[in-house]
Protein backbone atom coordinates (compact mmCIF):
# COMPACT_ATOMS: atom_id res chain seq x y z
CA UNK A 1 0.00 0.00 0.00
CA UNK A 2 1.31 3.53 -0.80
CA UNK A 3 1.11 6.26 1.85
CA UNK A 4 -0.91 7.40 -1.14
CA UNK A 5 -3.66 4.73 -0.17
CA UNK A 6 -3.81 5.17 3.61
CA UNK A 7 -7.62 6.90 4.70
CA UNK A 8 -7.34 9.89 6.20
CA UNK A 9 -10.30 12.82 7.01
CA UNK A 10 -10.23 15.97 6.17
CA UNK A 11 -10.20 18.65 9.03
CA UNK A 12 -13.97 18.94 8.54
CA UNK A 13 -14.35 15.21 8.55
CA UNK A 14 -14.44 14.09 5.11
CA UNK A 15 -12.60 10.78 3.85
CA UNK A 16 -10.01 11.15 2.07
CA UNK A 17 -6.09 10.49 1.34
CA UNK A 18 -3.27 11.66 0.33
CA UNK A 19 -3.87 10.04 -3.10
CA UNK A 20 -6.16 12.71 -3.68
CA UNK A 21 -3.02 15.09 -4.47
CA UNK A 22 -1.06 12.50 -6.12
CA UNK A 23 1.13 13.59 -8.71
CA UNK A 24 2.26 16.39 -6.99
CA UNK A 25 5.31 17.33 -4.35
CA UNK A 26 3.97 17.24 -0.92
CA UNK A 27 5.33 18.70 2.23
CA UNK A 28 3.55 17.02 5.14
CA UNK A 29 3.89 18.58 8.73
CA UNK A 30 2.32 18.06 12.17
CA UNK A 31 0.92 21.58 12.85
CA UNK A 32 -0.08 23.05 16.26
CA UNK A 33 -1.85 26.14 17.22
CA UNK A 34 -0.05 27.10 20.21
CA UNK A 35 3.73 26.47 19.84
CA UNK A 36 6.51 28.63 20.12
CA UNK A 37 7.02 27.26 16.58
CA UNK A 38 3.16 27.94 15.09
CA UNK A 39 4.81 31.25 13.24
CA UNK A 40 6.27 28.64 10.82
CA UNK A 41 2.43 28.43 9.39
CA UNK A 42 3.29 32.06 7.51
CA UNK A 43 6.75 30.06 5.87
CA UNK A 44 4.72 27.12 4.93
CA UNK A 45 1.83 29.04 3.69
CA UNK A 46 4.24 30.86 1.80
CA UNK A 47 6.33 28.15 0.39
CA UNK A 48 2.54 26.53 -0.95
CA UNK A 49 1.70 29.59 -2.39
CA UNK A 50 5.51 30.16 -4.36
CA UNK A 51 5.35 26.44 -5.61
CA UNK A 52 1.00 25.27 -5.97
CA UNK A 53 1.25 26.03 -9.84
CA UNK A 54 3.84 24.13 -10.44
CA UNK A 55 3.23 20.56 -8.51
CA UNK A 56 3.37 21.30 -4.95
CA UNK A 57 1.33 21.13 -1.65
CA UNK A 58 1.56 22.10 2.02
CA UNK A 59 0.06 19.22 3.48
CA UNK A 60 -0.62 19.51 7.64
CA UNK A 61 -1.89 16.96 9.93
CA UNK A 62 -2.97 19.29 13.66
CA UNK A 63 -1.21 16.87 16.78
CA UNK A 64 -2.18 18.11 20.42
CA UNK A 65 0.52 15.30 21.40
CA UNK A 66 3.07 17.94 22.40
CA UNK A 67 2.46 19.41 26.05
CA UNK A 68 -1.47 19.95 24.46
CA UNK A 69 -0.50 22.60 21.96
CA UNK A 70 -3.36 21.69 19.88
CA UNK A 71 -6.31 21.64 21.74
CA UNK A 72 -8.59 23.16 19.56
CA UNK A 73 -11.95 20.94 17.80
CA UNK A 74 -11.60 21.37 14.00
CA UNK A 75 -13.61 24.23 13.92
CA UNK A 76 -11.33 25.88 15.93
CA UNK A 77 -8.11 25.01 14.42
CA UNK A 78 -9.82 25.91 10.83
CA UNK A 79 -10.49 29.64 11.87
CA UNK A 80 -7.22 29.89 13.52
CA UNK A 81 -5.54 29.11 10.75
CA UNK A 82 -7.20 30.93 8.16
CA UNK A 83 -7.77 33.97 9.88
CA UNK A 84 -4.25 34.37 11.89
CA UNK A 85 -1.53 33.03 8.95
CA UNK A 86 -3.93 32.54 5.76
CA UNK A 87 -3.66 29.06 5.38
CA UNK A 88 -5.01 27.88 2.01
CA UNK A 89 -3.07 24.43 2.28
CA UNK A 90 -4.86 21.42 3.03
CA UNK A 91 -5.55 20.59 6.81
CA UNK A 92 -6.27 16.64 8.06
CA UNK A 93 -7.97 15.27 11.15
CA UNK A 94 -6.29 15.79 14.29
CA UNK A 95 -3.90 12.32 14.61
CA UNK A 96 -0.63 11.15 16.77
CA UNK A 97 2.46 11.23 15.08
CA UNK A 98 3.84 8.74 18.22
CA UNK A 99 3.09 6.13 19.91
CA UNK A 100 0.83 3.20 20.03
CA UNK A 101 -1.99 5.24 18.66
CA UNK A 102 0.48 6.69 15.57
CA UNK A 103 -1.80 7.45 12.62
CA UNK A 104 -0.27 4.79 9.61
CA UNK A 105 0.69 8.01 7.31
CA UNK A 106 3.06 8.72 9.60
CA UNK A 107 4.09 5.11 10.43
CA UNK A 108 5.34 5.51 6.94
CA UNK A 109 7.10 8.55 7.56
CA UNK A 110 8.47 8.34 10.62
CA UNK A 111 10.51 4.93 9.36
CA UNK A 112 12.86 7.19 6.72
CA UNK A 113 15.71 9.27 8.62
CA UNK A 114 16.55 12.53 8.36
CA UNK A 115 19.55 14.25 7.50
CA UNK A 116 21.53 13.05 9.94
CA UNK A 117 20.65 9.36 8.92
CA UNK A 118 17.55 9.23 12.31
CA UNK A 119 14.51 7.83 11.50
CA UNK A 120 12.17 7.02 14.84
CA UNK A 121 10.01 9.53 16.24
CA UNK A 122 8.74 13.15 15.35
CA UNK A 123 10.42 15.10 18.04
CA UNK A 124 8.04 17.94 18.07
CA UNK A 125 5.24 20.13 16.33
CA UNK A 126 5.99 21.20 13.24
CA UNK A 127 8.81 18.40 11.66
CA UNK A 128 8.45 18.33 7.72
CA UNK A 129 8.47 15.46 5.54
CA UNK A 130 8.90 15.93 1.70
CA UNK A 131 7.00 13.23 -0.42
CA UNK A 132 7.49 13.50 -4.05
CA UNK A 133 4.84 13.31 -6.43
CA UNK A 134 4.89 9.01 -6.42
CA UNK A 135 4.63 9.45 -2.52
CA UNK A 136 7.90 8.23 -1.81
CA UNK A 137 9.54 10.30 1.52
CA UNK A 138 12.39 12.15 -0.03
CA UNK A 139 13.30 14.36 2.74
CA UNK A 140 12.41 15.02 6.50
CA UNK A 141 13.17 18.03 7.65
CA UNK A 142 13.40 18.20 11.82
CA UNK A 143 11.03 21.00 13.91
CA UNK A 144 13.30 23.96 14.10
CA UNK A 145 13.84 23.74 10.38
CA UNK A 146 12.48 27.27 9.02
CA UNK A 147 9.71 26.12 6.03
CA UNK A 148 11.72 28.63 4.20
CA UNK A 149 15.45 27.58 5.07
CA UNK A 150 17.26 26.97 1.87
CA UNK A 151 17.73 23.31 1.97
CA UNK A 152 13.76 22.96 2.41
CA UNK A 153 13.63 25.49 -0.79
CA UNK A 154 16.21 23.28 -2.52
CA UNK A 155 14.28 19.79 -2.08
CA UNK A 156 11.26 21.15 -2.71
CA UNK A 157 12.42 22.39 -6.04
CA UNK A 158 14.09 19.21 -6.79
CA UNK A 159 10.94 17.50 -6.28
CA UNK A 160 8.39 18.92 -7.84
CA UNK A 161 6.92 17.27 -10.66
CA UNK A 162 8.71 17.79 -14.18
Amino acid sequence: MSIHDIPVHTLSGEPSSLGTLAGRALLVVNVASRCGLTPQYKGLEQLHERYAERGFSVVGFPCNQFMGQEPGTAEEIATFCSTTYGVTFPLFEKIEVNGPDRHPVYRELTAVPDAAGEAGDVQWNFEKFLLSPTGEVVARFRPATDPEADEVVAAVESALPR
